[in-house]
């Protein structure tokens, strides 16, 4: 949900989003860098590459999308 915020907002840089649509065609695009058919080594880009794509595209977000939110207090009398 992060990214999807984070594509449509005006202030992320176009190389971010740029980013992102070319990880989400890749998951679902059926050419891989590696092919599945040499076993254990085709799955290598679903189960490695992908998560690190978008650990860096999160890394380079601006601040205002990975702040975290600071929960309101209640006072109790």
């Amino acid at each position: 949900m992060l990214l999807w915020h984070a594509f449509r907002a005006p202030e992320t840089p176009l190389y971010l989003k740029l980013a992102t649509a070319f990880v989400a065609f890749y998951l679902v695009n059926p050419f891989d860098l590696i092919p599945e058919v040499l076993p254990l080594i085709g799955f290598v880009d679903d189960l490695i590459l992908v998560p690190l794509m978008v650990s860096w595209i999160v890394s380079r977000l601006p601040p205002e999308f990975t702040a975290k939110p600071v929960p309101a207090r209640v006072r109790r009398r």
